[in-house]
C-alpha cells in the first residue's frame, strides 16, 4: 500500500496537523480536575475504568467540545494536504472550492460554495453550543428530582 497520493496519507497529515487542537483545550480542561472526586469514587470501591466513564470523562466534555469545535471549522476549509499528499480522486470541499475559483473559473458556483459551507459550519457550530447549553440544564433538573 502506498504511503503517498493516497486517502490514507490524508488522513494521517488531517490528524497530525489538528491533533494540537484537539489535546490543548483536554489539557486545559483535565488540568483543572479535582483529584479528590477520584479518590473519593476508588475509596467507595470504583475500579479505574468506572472512575474514568463516571467521574472523569463527564468532566471533561466541555474540553472535548471546545477541541472538537476547534479541529472541525478548520478541517472544512483545508486544501492544501489534500492537493500535496492526496491522489487525483481525493478531494475535499475547501478542494472543490479552490478548483472552482482557479482552474473552472467559475467564481459564481465557488462563491455558492463557500457560501453554503459558512452557512453549514456555523449551523454545526450553533447546534453544537446549543447542546452544551442545554446539557447542565437536564443534569439540574434529574439532580433536582433526585433529591426530592
Amino acid at each position: 500500500m502506498p504511503l503517498l497520493f493516497s486517502s490514507f496519507a490524508v488522513l494521517v497529515c488531517l490528524v497530525y496537523v489538528h491533533l494540537p487542537f484537539m489535546v490543548l483545550p483536554l489539557y486545559a480542561n483535565l488540568e483543572k480536575h479535582d483529584q479528590a472526586l477520584l479518590d473519593a469514587a476508588q475509596d467507595l470501591g470504583a475500579n479505574a475504568w468506572q472512575r474514568f466513564w463516571r467521574i472523569t470523562f463527564p468532566l471533561s466534555l466541555p474540553g472535548v467540545y471546545a477541541g472538537a469545535a476547534l479541529v472541525f471549522i478548520p478541517a472544512l476549509g483545508i486544501f492544501a494536504i489534500p492537493d500535496i499528499l492526496g491522489g487525483p480522486d481525493d478531494s475535499l470541499i475547501g478542494n472543490v472550492i479552490k478548483q472552482q475559483f482557479l482552474e473552472t473559473r467559475d467564481w459564481p458556483f465557488g462563491s455558492v460554495l463557500s457560501i453554503v459551507l459558512t452557512v453549514a459550519a456555523l449551523a454545526l457550530a450553533g447546534l453544537a453550543a446549543w447542546v452544551g447549553t442545554a446539557q447542565p440544564r437536564h443534569a439540574v433538573e434529574r439532580r433536582g428530582r433526585a433529591d426530592a
